[in-house]
């Protein structure tokens, strides 16, 4: 390990082009390729109308972060917000372990998803591919910042071009867009049509999240006063759209049911127009990495930003002076996130990271309600006074929504 030094600091070499990559990496992930079929399976042709409801309940809590994040912009940017809130030192450390905890157990279920999947394809034991898989991106992750959302770039343009491609599949479905646009979107007319459809919406919430990892890379984005609020809202925006018409186009050209019937409804639509599905399926095995490359640069972020509030040791966030980079917390987290993958098992471990990330945007809408009654405006971004008031209610009905399937 490189010697390092307290006293060096991260560095900004992250530009706003960059900082949208790296964010539609976080959110633009595998959730796409495997819950457009249960979305389907809930809403019906109302698949796109329950990604938009999901767009609007996760972007009030976005809307919250890209203020919080203008005002604020801090490595471990959640603990500095309820710091700046509340003041309480308690609260601060708790949510901070929240972060890390969401984001090892998000890693770790990632690369198991992943290794469960390569395994099928190739003749090795699961464990040796997860435990190889977190070798190669903790490597990335040491290796410097730019490089590290370089690569996640890279694969952010390879699962665009899935969705491309399934956008080519479907093109013929285009044409029935505007003649059926009110099967698609328009209001149910009975309870039980808004039921199924506010269903699929809280499936479809979790294709949404990934904006909350991008406060991580703070100090390390070029003015990141008004390029952080933009990264979150322009992820936000490209996301809804691409999903809506992906979606739209997946409901037009394979019905509901077969597609709630399928683990790979995205390219079963492929495989229907003459493609190769195993095509669109190692893509969805490059989005599970880029997910698992961005908590693993996320996570050793937030320990140095803990480290700068005194709630975990200095040498725990210590940079090195030759890649500016946390080494000593990326190892370490590898680490964790290889025996938890090994060890534990894949579905507990998704209910808990969704848990542990509701219980977060409670806090972090409360934090930024408590700051708007400090009465310092932002100097660049600001949300309307209701919006984080909106964002707990979505949250907290989130939260104890999770918090019963893991008891129950």
């Amino acid at each position: 390990m490189a010697q390092t030094d307290s006293s060096v600091a991260l560095e900004r070499e992250v530009s706003l082009p960059m900082l949208v990559l790296y964010g539609l990496g976080t959110t633009i992930g595998a959730g796409i390729y495997a819950l457009t079929g249960e979305v389907a399976g809930s809403a019906g042709m109302r698949a796109p109308l329950a990604f938009l409801v999901s767009a609007l309940l996760a972007g009030v809590t976005a809307l919250g972060f890209a203020e919080l994040a203008g005002r604020l912009p801090k490595a471990a940017g959640e603990a500095v917000f309820v710091e700046t809130a509340f003041g309480r030192r308690r609260i601060t450390g708790a949510v901070g372990v929240a972060v890390l905890t969401a984001g090892v157990v998000a890693a770790a279920t990632i690369t198991n998803a992943f290794g469960g999947y390569v395994a099928e394809l190739i003749d090795s034991p699961r464990w040796l591919l997860v435990m190889a898989l977190i070798v190669v991106l903790g490597g990335v992750a040491v290796s410097g910042v730019k490089e590290s959302v370089l690569f996640a770039a890279v694969l952010t343009v390879v699962e665009v071009i899935g969705l491309g491609l399934v956008l080519w599949a479907g093109r013929d479905s285009f044409g029935d867009l505007a003649t059926r646009a009110d099967e698609l979107i328009g209001p149910p007319t009975s309870l039980s049509g808004w039921s199924a459809v506010l269903g699929g919406a809280f499936l479809a919430f979790f294709a949404f999240l990934g904006f909350e990892d991008m406060d991580a890379v703070a100090e390390e984005t070029t003015n990141a006063k008004v390029n952080l609020p933009r990264a979150i809202l322009l992820t936000l925006a490209i996301t809804t759209v691409l999903y809506m018409t992906v979606v739209a186009v997946a409901v037009l050209q394979v019905a509901p049911d077969r597609l709630a019937e399928s683990d790979a409804p995205l390219a079963l639509i492929f495989e229907e127009a003459g493609g190769n599905p195993d095509v669109l399926a190692f893509i969805a095995a490059l989005a599970m990495v880029n997910g698992a490359l961005v908590q693993l640069v996320m996570i050793p972020r937030v320990v140095y930003g803990l480290s700068n509030l005194d709630l975990l040791p200095k040498w725990a966030g210590e940079v090195s002076p030759r890649t500016h980079t946390p080494v000593r917390a990326t190892l370490a987290a590898a680490a964790l996130v290889m025996m938890l993958a090994v060890a534990i098992e894949m579905e507990w471990l998704a209910r808990v990271t969704s848990a542990t990330t509701m219980g977060i945007f409670v806090a972090i809408n409360a934090a930024l309600i408590a700051i708007k009654r400090q009465g310092t405006p932002s100097t660049t971004f600001q949300v309307p006074t209701w919006v984080p008031y909106v964002g707990v209610i979505a949250a907290t009905g989130m939260f104890v929504t999770e918090v019963l399937r893991i008891a129950f």
